[in-house]
């Protein structure tokens, strides 16, 4: 692996969302009509099965007054961490650091 380990298991901003609304008591329901999100993007969203995109992110923080950036920066880490578990990206990585070891 690089040297962009962090150390711990990925977060997923879903799951740092899903804990705030249950914290205030909203329903999944409610939000998903309040922000004009589909049930089921708002679900998957939450439950770590679909990332958070730049527009979604932005329209949290109008809900939920959560920062979007701070939201972004968890993607961007699940994210990077994703990829470095991923074999064949890995493969691949260390083919193009060989080649390019003698630039």
């Amino acid at each position: 692996m690089g040297s962009l380990g962090y150390g711990y298991t990925p977060t997923h901003p879903g799951e740092v969302l899903k804990d705030e609304i249950e914290y205030r008591g909203i329903t999944q329901t409610l939000l998903a009509k309040q922000m004009g999100m589909s049930y089921n993007i708002l679900n998957d969203i939450l439950n770590g099965r679909r990332p958070l995109t730049t527009s979604t992110a932005m329209m949290f923080e109008a809900a939920l007054n959560v920062p979007a950036d701070s939201l972004m920066r968890l993607q961007l880490k699940y994210n990077m961490q994703a990829a470095q578990k991923d074999s064949k990206l890995n493969k691949r990585l260390a083919e193009i650091r060989k080649m390019t070891a003698t630039l």
